[in-house]
């Protein structure tokens, strides 16, 4: 914005961002199923079922950490894989969601995976500064 142009870069790095922030909001969606479900909301997680938003949010993570190298690699900033040290904190959150966490359960799961968007935020956004 601040150079009014979408850079190729500035495209790309959208692209983990935006799965991690999902993956964020697929949590709370999952644990909020049975409720949308029995008030008729159809969520995406009420169409997709419990398992497979699970598979959702799982996908997610890993789309993000695997796009990481392509970004910064392809972008010319390879110390965007700075981000990748941000992976060890994605596995308490993936642990506790397929290991079947409902309802008040995923609440940890909804401050792990903040945390793992925080973590993996500053790392991606140092790592391609320092690049460039």
């Amino acid at each position: 914005m601040q150079l009014e142009q979408l850079t190729g870069l500035a495209l790309a790095a959208s692209i983990p961002v935006g799965l991690i922030a999902t993956a964020l909001l697929v949590t709370n969606n999952l644990r909020d199923i049975p409720g949308d479900t029995v008030s008729g909301k159809r969520t995406l997680a009420v169409r997709l079922g419990d398992q497979r938003t699970r598979v959702l949010y799982v996908a997610l993570l890993v789309g993000t950490f695997v796009a990481v190298p392509l970004v910064a690699g392809l972008g010319g900033r390879p110390a965007g894989a700075l981000a990748l040290a941000g992976l060890p904190f994605a596995n308490r959150p993936v642990v506790r969601v397929l290991s079947g966490a409902k309802g008040a359960d995923l609440v940890p799961v909804l401050v792990d995976t903040g945390r793992v968007q925080l973590v993996f935020g500053i790392l991606f956004t140092l790592g391609l500064a320092i690049s460039s």
